[in-house]
């Protein structure tokens, strides 16, 4: 079982928190992205990141003096958004951190797909950036179905925490016997459940930390989730997708979850 995650635009230079144990599957073709950005001017860079000049001239400034294999940060703690704050690996125990190293896998389009303790160096490059590659005109053409068959190689079920931008790049070349759970966090309005982004990426954050702690195996573990008032209501919910909802009004029995017709 394996659980996908997005990456964060915000990252950070952390090297002491934790070391680094591998350097990332895919960087040949993370060498050659990187080649590809520096021969594209400043203004060109800004209009791909569209950013602002503080946030463009920080990453040109990246680009340029960019080392792929000295100085890393663990990819676990690099990321510094939302989502990670409330994964909060460095409260992390030593159990909890070992089996996010063997679950946990960061989907990136800099970098293809991380383990927590991959090595990586502060980048900015969504993968839905319109990047041509070569004969490819964007990221996902880029990377293919490279991605997917890797993660196959680990696991056959996937636990998909990732948001659409990133899930796109993995779900629409797995194989047909590949499982997969997409997680839902929506707070209920009247007959409406409605997503919000910041709240789905501190759910995200807090489902990790939920799985970690408890040593999750199989995905019903996924169903006992109750953080940030949420619940899991199995009358919103299909095999391949559950539905948290934050009213707490959980639906279904919990000794059958899996019977959702």
């Amino acid at each position: 079982m394996l659980i996908l995650i997005s990456p964060a635009k915000k990252m950070r230079m952390d090297p002491d928190s934790f070391p680094v144990r591998e350097l990332p599957r895919f960087l040949p073709m993370t060498e050659c992205l990187l080649s590809r950005l520096r021969a594209l001017s400043y203004e060109e860079l800004k209009a791909l990141w569209k950013c602002n000049d503080s946030i463009a001239k920080e990453n040109f400034a990246r680009i340029q003096n960019m080392d792929l294999r000295q100085n890393l940060t663990c990819a676990l703690t690099s990321y510094d958004g939302i989502q990670y704050r409330h994964l909060a690996p460095d409260v992390c125990s030593g159990a909890e951190l070992s089996y996010l190293q063997e679950h946990l896998r960061i989907l990136s389009g800099f970098y293809g797909v991380l383990s927590p303790f991959d090595g990586v160096t502060p980048y900015r490059l969504e993968m839905q950036a319109k990047l041509a590659m070569g004969e490819h005109g964007d990221l996902y053409g880029y990377w293919g179905d490279r991605i997917a068959k890797s993660l196959e190689q680990e696991g056959d079920i996937l636990i998909n925490l990732a948001s659409k931008e990133y899930a796109q790049g993995v779900l629409p070349h797995l194989k047909s016997g590949t499982r997969v759970i997409t997680c839902r966090f929506a707070e209920r309005r009247g007959d409406r459940l409605v997503e919000k982004g910041t709240l789905c990426k501190m759910a995200r954050g807090e489902m990790v930390r939920h799985l970690a702690e408890t040593g999750a195996k199989d995905p019903a573990a996924l169903m006992d989730f109750s953080r940030l008032d949420f619940a899991f209501s199995k009358a919103d919910s299909r095999e391949d997708l559950l539905t948290f909802v934050r009213d707490g009004a959980a639906s279904g029995k919990k000794e059958d979850p899996w019977n959702l017709d």
